[in-house]
């Protein structure tokens, strides 16, 4: 059988796109001294591929592009090097842990046949308390490094896992006005996210208790994304007065994002809630830092006046200075 592996470039600020529904067909032809495999994409230009084969009988193989690939459960590349750049030492840490672990554990096994052989002759009986006693200092130092380096490699883990998950999120897509959609990340930088995620009443309401908070929320660079689990997000309504003119324009700035491809939304979002233990019914809210990374998350309404005191103007003479007081990383 023939496998065949497709190299493409990896897009750091998203997932490859494969929205196109391609069909490619690989003929196998019948040579003497070498096989001629031709790639037919109807989409595309004609590619020719050829590799050497003493003999070969003739087969068709026909695949597609689906509208989507299915997400990788592989940690990328990128969350590796972000784990290395948030924890430096870690690896250099896990060597010595591993080292001093297999250390021990043959200093364990040159003692536990000095004690056999002891305990064989009893003219070295006065050798066996001697040998008990760097036999438990091997064993205890054996295990207290393999307890460390455990620990280590659990924190490892716990990190790549949260890093891959801030990772799917920002390669989420939004919707700003009917001619540009984003991704999350693409608002690195710029502005502090807040999901609210829930039913259609739940949004609604979410939508008028931020009111009194609008202009403060905008100073703060916060922008809300309503995703509605039941998929009906429901229409907000706004003051065309003339005297709220102003109000009603900053209150669709504040809520102007909305979130496409739905499924890949709710994916993640039952994800963080299955690792929260919040039932996948339950509204909930998450705030993102203006890294990108998630700051805050509760269950219920976002608390919109603890947003206003907690986080700093997202312009002024302290924004520079207070952009990483946003709240520590869950």
């Amino acid at each position: 059988m023939a496998s065949f592996m497709g190299l493409f470039p990896y897009n750091m600020a998203g997932p490859l796109n494969f929205y196109h529904h391609n069909n490619y067909k690989y003929q196998i032809g019948n040579h003497r001294n070498s096989a001629l495999f031709s790639c037919i994409d109807h989409n595309l230009t004609q590619h020719m591929l050829s590799c050497k084969r003493q003999s070969c009988s003739t087969s068709t193989i026909t695949c597609s592009a689906a509208n989507k690939p299915s997400p990788s459960t592989e940690v990328s590349s990128t969350a590796k090097i972000r784990s290395e750049v948030l924890s430096p030492f870690r690896t250099v840490r896990m060597f010595f842990y591993l080292a001093f672990l297999a250390s021990g554990a043959l200093g364990g096994l040159i003692a536990t046949t000095r004690l056999i052989a002891a305990l064989a002759n009893p003219s070295r009986a006065a050798e066996v308390p001697e040998i008990l006693k760097g036999l438990g200092i091997d064993i205890g130092a054996a295990a207290i490094f393999a307890f460390l380096y455990y620990r280590e490699n659990k924190a490892k883990n716990v990190q790549l896992a949260r890093l891959s998950r801030e990772e799917n999120l920002s390669n989420l897509k939004l919707r700003v006005d009917e001619k540009k959609i984003i991704s999350v990340s693409s608002l690195r930088g710029v502005a502090r996210l807040v999901i609210c995620a829930g039913p259609a009443p739940f949004i609604l309401e979410s939508f008028k208790l931020s009111e009194p908070f609008t202009q403060s929320l905008l100073d703060r660079g916060v922008l809300v994304v309503p995703f509605a689990s039941n998929g009906n997000l429901p229409s907000f309504e706004f003051d065309e007065g003339e005297e709220m003119k102003e109000l009603t324009t900053k209150r669709k700035r504040l809520w102007q994002l909305a979130p496409i491809y739905v499924s890949e939304w709710s994916n993640w979002l039952d994800e963080q809630k299955k690792l929260a233990g919040v039932s996948p019914e339950s509204p909930v809210y998450l705030s993102l830092r203006m890294d990108g990374r998630v700051r805050g998350s509760g269950v219920g309404y976002p608390p919109w006046n603890a947003f206003v005191a907690q986080l700093p103007p997202a312009k002024g003479m302290w924004s520079g200075l207070l952009d990483g007081m946003d709240g520590r990383v869950l």
